[in-house]
């Protein structure tokens, strides 16, 4: 095990997750959140419109959407941003 900080709160903790014992239990709960609304086929391609639209702060999608569980939605909305950049 590492002494970490937490990347939610910024505590600093033992143990091999990135989030503290404290906020784990709010990053599952925003996971959730965020499945949910992918779930749905009208949600924003954007970064900031998926933040407004759900209440998850910018820098907790970042993390999230660099994880696996979101891996095929990351480049949907990648490829959506490209198309909406020409």
């Amino acid at each position: 095990m590492e002494f970490k900080k937490c990347e939610r709160c910024g505590c600093f903790f033992v143990s091999e997750d990135c989030v503290c014992v404290n906020c784990l239990s709010k990053d599952k709960l925003e996971i959730s959140k965020l499945k949910d609304y992918f779930s749905k086929d009208n949600y924003s391609n954007s970064l900031t419109g998926i933040s407004v639209d759900t209440g998850i702060s910018e820098k907790n999608l970042t993390r999230y959407l660099e994880s696996q569980d979101f891996e095929k939605i990351k480049t949907i909305t990648e490829i959506n941003n490209i198309i909406n950049d020409l």
